[in-house]
């Protein structure tokens, strides 16, 4: 994993929350579905994950002045079939439907032992793990994935980009310990990443970004560009190159699509690109599937038995002393106490970008006011 490079003063998470709130609002979204996007968006960088929080609001800016994103848009359900339910997300932002989509999930879990929905003509829901969590907070398994609007992937033995970043998550709870987390990009990386190097000014590591001729890109402004502004170039899938398995990385993409994009009707987005006026919104679609442990097996037993894993892992001796064994979710809710002791580290230009938003929406800065 890599580690965090997010340097800046440190802002309150509330201060966070409330200021992305105001601009949601500012820009039309309903009061309902803007706490619920600021409050997964706040809880995205406590976690670390801060190319998924406060610094979408510039792209989120961009979809909306092109009239893409529907701000003001409320899922509405298509289909509900028992177990499964698909929702239309009307164009809108990814957050609210997809935090309804898992609760709708998980309810139909705890009823039937298994609920599964869908979710078409959405945009970026920011970090997929977020609603695994609410699966894994609610007693239950969690799986999510999602379609991606972004073509950054470089498919193994290919020469451009085609897939996405393709995230999957997946959360389990247990009992003694926390729940288990997995929160990936099918890529090595993920390109809200890229972007919070270029925003630190931090060296890309070795592998992350390939420019044209597929070599290593390290210096973060030029993967920038190769990731986001230009066609050629990209981020390699998980694993790098082919000798080191990137073939698993490109299968785990396309079985995040198929799930999250073809089975719900969403777009490809190579597709999608033949028609690329900008006003046209991105229908991305999520996958949110929930399980209950006792369609299974006795009530607490799953849970015992995931502490048990987990407290062996726990005990392997570490190969550095002062780095113990952790499992996966585990760096998230460090990182998470940290920053709710000593606020969320906010850089200069991101500080910057998000004064800019506030000025020509009209929404108060509420980041840092007494400066």
């Amino acid at each position: 994993m890599a580690k965090n490079v997010t340097t800046g003063r440190r802002v309150p998470a509330e201060a966070i929350r409330a200021q992305i709130h105001a601009i949601l609002t500012r820009w039309g979204m309903p009061e309902e579905q803007a706490r619920t996007t600021a409050q997964i968006m706040v809880e995205t960088d406590l976690l670390g994950v801060d190319s998924h929080g406060l610094s979408m609001l510039m792209t989120y800016e961009e979809g909306v002045q092109q009239g893409r994103i529907k701000v003001g848009a409320l899922p509405r359900v298509v289909r509900d079939t028992g177990p499964t339910a698909l929702l239309d997300a009307g164009d809108g932002l990814g957050h609210p439907v997809a935090a309804m989509a898992m609760n709708m999930a998980v309810d139909k879990a705890l009823a039937q032992g298994i609920g599964v929905v869908g979710v078409v003509n959405s945009h970026h829901f920011g970090a997929a793990g977020a609603y695994a969590r609410i699966a894994a907070a609610r007693g239950v398994i969690g799986l999510v994935t999602s379609s991606t609007r972004g073509v950054t992937m470089v498919p193994t033995r290919g020469a451009m980009p085609v897939l996405g970043t393709n995230p999957l998550a997946f959360a389990a709870p247990a009992k003694r310990n926390k729940p288990f987390v997995l929160d990936m990009a099918t890529t090595t990386v993920a390109a809200g990443k890229v972007k919070v190097h270029h925003l630190n000014d931090a060296p890309l590591p070795e592998g992350w970004v390939l420019d044209g001729k597929g070599k290593s890109v390290t210096d973060p402004h030029e993967g920038n560009a190769f990731v986001f502004q230009r066609k050629e170039g990209g981020i390699t899938p998980l694993g790098g190159v082919e000798e080191r398995g990137s073939a698993k990385g490109y299968g785990l993409a396309m079985m995040v699509h198929i799930l999250g994009g073809a089975l719900v009707g969403a777009s490809f987005s190579p597709i999608r690109n033949r028609n690329p006026d900008p006003s046209l919104p991105h229908n991305i679609g999520h996958f949110c599937l929930a399980l209950d442990p006792r369609a299974f097996r006795a009530e607490g037993e799953f849970e015992n038995d995931l502490d048990d894993v987990i407290d062996i892992l726990h005990a392997t001796p570490p190969a550095d002393p002062a780095e113990p064994v952790l499992v996966a979710g585990e760096p998230e809710d460090r990182m998470r106490e940290e920053r709710l002791r000593l606020g969320v580290p906010v850089p200069d230009s991101l500080d910057t970008l998000i004064r800019g938003i506030c000025e020509r929406s009209g929404a108060p800065y509420l980041l840092r006011p007494n400066t």
